[in-house]
């Protein structure tokens, strides 16, 4: 999976830009991924709340928002070719919890996955 990919490469980030997301957010944020509409959903949580910050796969801390999008579509925001607000208005992209906290998550935070396609 693509997210899978995305998810492993955040975590490098976060050990050099980590601190500095951490202070600009101070938010928990779940990503849950499908590969088809109705399919199984993997999830994968961003701790940008907490120290460096830490990214993984799983429901391991409690989210202040939860984006729900397809695999393809969080790819296409890694890699700035699919615009978050306009996701969300197309219903690309579900948003639950905190929207202020939602709305701080950019994707310039995602690393960028051009090549990296599965």
């Amino acid at each position: 999976k693509n997210a899978d990919l995305l998810f492993e490469k955040l975590t490098p980030l976060l050990k050099t830009k980590g601190a500095e997301f951490v202070k600009k957010l101070g938010a928990i944020y779940q990503f849950h991924i499908f590969e088809k509409k109705g399919g199984k959903k993997e999830i994968y949580t961003v701790d940008l709340k907490n120290g460096n910050g830490k990214a993984g796969k799983g429901d391991w801390a409690k989210p202040d928002a939860i984006f729900t999008i397809s695999d393809a579509n969080v790819l296409a925001l890694a890699n700035r070719k699919l615009n978050p607000q306009i996701a969300f208005l197309q219903g690309k992209m579900k948003i639950k919890g905190n929207m202020a906290a939602a709305t701080k998550f950019t994707p310039d935070l995602l690393p960028k996955m051009d090549g990296d396609l599965l």
